[in-house]
């Protein structure tokens, strides 16, 4: 992996930790302590939790810094989507294409002309970096792309994901980039709140036309998260990869009017794929009452932000937020600095023998 760059966390905020209950400070495994064991990931974070009510029904290094590859995309839905005509026809430029040259694209052509809706489509389908370049460059107005960066970094602020940090919207790894499972679990939840992107995210195959004028033939893509094929109850989500990140994902599925979101960070892809570890961990989670919780994910509102020179500098958790988090039901909190699986595993040898 020569020349990726390393993750180097930001120096540590006091009030980062305490956000959604201080249940969720470790940074191991954290678990209603009637609930059973979660299934063994690779992941080295996760998050599952209620897209409605917002409990966090558990957790494994819940705020842990990690790097988010293309789920990265998933803020730039949460600013933009509601920012953007889905009918306006946009003309894709000479910046709009510079990206990781192999990393995955839509298959845009620089001079082409495509709807906003359909760069959402190549966007959350087949993760293309260069509709990512155009939809950062039209939301950030007369400062192109950077000014959609900036705008992403004000959004995660306002959602109250204050460990995230975006660098790139595509996701492709940049010093100074990071996130956290559950940051991205506020994240995701912002995004299934639109309809426009529920019904991305839910969209099978779309077209991707032809440009006549650059002599490029039209052609199908395909949604790449196996989640919304495979998982009953699927409501979509998305995939990630880099070298740095490894695999991230984000899913949500539905399941007797019950709605629940995972998202893990740090994956490998055997024994399992990214995504079928998200549908275990969702498995799990729906089988837990509706009750289990240990910590929330907070409300925008609760915030107030005050501006700061840092990327990652939370405003302290507001008096419901405190009071939340002596009222939350106990919970396993375990301290483990390694990935999440060795813990969970360790834990069942335990039982086994007892």
């Amino acid at each position: 992996m020569q020349g990726v760059p390393r993750l180097t966390p930001p120096p540590e905020s006091p009030g980062a930790r305490l956000v959604g209950g201080d249940q969720l400070a470790t940074s191991g495994l954290a678990i209603p302590s009637s609930a059973p064991l979660p299934p063994a990931v690779t992941a080295t974070s996760w998050v599952v939790a209620d897209l409605d009510s917002g409990a966090v029904v558990g957790a494994c290094g819940a705020h842990e810094y990690a790097t988010p590859a293309s789920v990265q995309k998933l803020l730039l839905a949460a600013t933009m989507l509601g920012r953007l005509d889905p009918q306006q026809i946009v003309t894709v430029n000479d910046a709009d294409m510079q990206y990781e040259p192999g990393s995955s694209s839509a298959g845009l052509v620089e001079g082409g002309q495509y709807t906003v809706e359909t760069l959402w489509l190549g966007l959350l389908l087949v993760s293309g970096n260069d509709a990512a370049n155009v939809l950062a460059r039209l939301g950030g107005g007369a400062a192109g792309a950077e000014g959609g960066v900036q705008e992403m970094n004000a959004q995660a602020k306002k959602l109250g994901a204050f460990q995230t940090h975006a660098v790139t919207p595509s996701g492709l790894d940049a010093p100074g980039q990071f996130t956290t499972a559950y940051d991205l679990a506020l994240i995701a939840r912002a995004c299934f709140a639109d309809a426009a992107f529920r019904r991305y995210a839910l969209t099978k195959q779309a077209q991707i036309p032809a440009q006549p004028l650059k002599q490029r033939e039209g052609f199908q893509i395909q949604n790449q998260n196996s989640l919304i094929e495979q998982y009953p109850g699927a409501l979509g989500g998305k995939t990630g990869y880099t070298d740095l990140s490894r695999h991230t994902y984000v899913g949500a599925a539905e399941r007797n009017g019950r709605r629940l979101v995972v998202t893990l960070l740090g994956a490998e892809h055997a024994p399992q794929l990214g995504w079928e570890q998200g549908a275990a961990l969702l498995d799990w989670g729906f089988a837990q009452p509706a009750t289990a919780s240990v910590g929330r994910l907070v409300d925008p509102a609760e915030f107030v932000v005050a501006p700061s020179p840092s990327p990652v500098d939370p405003a302290m958790p507001s008096a419901a937020e405190a009071h939340a988090r002596k009222t939350a039901p106990p919970a396993i909190a375990l301290g483990a600095a390694a990935a999440c699986v060795v813990l969970a595993t360790a834990l069942r040898r335990r039982r086994r023998r007892s």
